[in-house]
Order: structure tokens, then sequence, then C-alpha cells
């Protein structure tokens, strides 16, 4: 990961100092896990000080839950552009997972973090990015919902599919590295015919 990619990544952040304590800490959290990161690790692996990192961000938990939060709007606005160019259910469901699986592979080391550092969140910034993930899955649900109406889909708990259609992109976070040979966009491809007969729904050609 490059510092043009932090940019990429939190192009809302400002200034870049915050941005690279961010990438700073992403790389430390994933490869040591949140508790066992320092705030040292991280504001040497920017190139700072640990008391640069202060002038940026209150705590260690503070720099994790932007981190978090920053990961949970970008995915949620990926889900609800595809619903909202879109009414047919199936052909939601396959961008929805297209969209969501690329996404934790392209940034599987931000996603990493994202998705397997939650609990080391503290309680209310726990429930801001818990209430985030309620609507991405509340938005899939309500899709899969609409499929078993029309007769699309065929599952008995559209909530539990839901949750098992989100699983497979958050699971791509835990193994995917750059140095697979499949794509990220491969991936989400092959992960968005396996989501539409994970539903019993009917494959369509991919046009």
């Amino acid at each position: 990961m490059t510092m043009s990619l932090s940019a990429e990544l939190w192009p809302d952040v400002q200034p870049d100092a915050a941005r690279r304590l961010m990438l700073a800490a992403v790389e430390s959290f994933a490869r040591r896990g949140y508790h066992a990161t320092t705030t040292r690790d991280i504001a040497g692996a920017a190139g700072m000080s640990p008391a640069a990192l202060y002038v940026h961000f209150p705590s260690k938990a503070a720099l994790l839950f932007t981190i978090s939060r920053s990961g949970h709007e970008q995915t949620l606005g990926l889900v609800q552009n595809v619903v909202a160019t879109s009414a047919e259910p199936a052909e939601v469901i396959r961008r929805v997972v297209e969209d969501f699986v690329a996404w934790h592979a392209r940034r599987h080391l931000v996603a990493r973090v994202v998705q397997y550092e939650l609990a080391a969140l503290p309680e209310r910034e726990y429930e801001i990015v818990a209430d985030l993930r309620r609507l991405i899955e509340n938005t899939v649900r309500e899709v899969i919902t609409e499929g078993v109406r029309a007769g699309v889909f065929q599952v008995r708990d559209p909530r539990m599919a839901a949750r098992a259609v989100l699983s497979l992109g958050v699971d791509v976070a835990r193994w995917y590295t750059s140095r697979n040979r499949t794509t990220p966009d491969e991936l989400g491809r092959e992960y968005g015919e396996l989501a539409l007969r994970m539903l019993g729904a009917a494959v369509p050609p991919v046009e």
C-alpha cells in the first residue's frame, strides 16, 4: 500500500498526515492485530513521532474507529448505489455481491481491519459501526425479500440469507492477498453467480 493509495482510500480525510497515520495503522493492525499494536508502532511506520499522532487522533481507538466507520460507509454506499440503479432482484444481488466482494479483495488489508477488529472498538463507537452494518444487511434483506415475493429466490429466511450472502465478501478479506491469481473483479463475478445459486435463482448470462 502506498501513500497515494491512502488518498484514494480516504479522500475526505485531511490533512495528508492523518491519512498516513491511518495507512500505517491499517498495516500494523492487519499484521499484528489491534491489541498488539502500539501508538509508537503506528507513528513510526508513518514516519512521525508518537506525540504527532495525538495531533490528529486522540487515541489508538479513535484511529480504529475512523478506519472502521469509513470502510462501512464505503460498502454501504456501493450497496445502495446498486439498489438505486436496478429493480430486478436477481440482478441487484449479483451486482451487490460483485462489488462487495471486489471491494474486500481490492482493499483486503483495510477490509481485514474493518471486519475483524470490531470487538476492539469502544462501546459507543461500536454501536455507530453496528448501525452501519445493520443498514447494509437490511438493504440486502429487503432485496432478497422482494425476490422471494416475486418467485425469483427460494429461501425461507431472508434475514439469514442476507447474512450468508454478505459473509461471502467479508470472508474474502481473511484470505485474499495481492499474490492471488484471481483478480478482485473476477472474484466478484464468480461470487455473484454463487450468491444467486445460494438463493435458488436462475443465473442470467452476463451482458
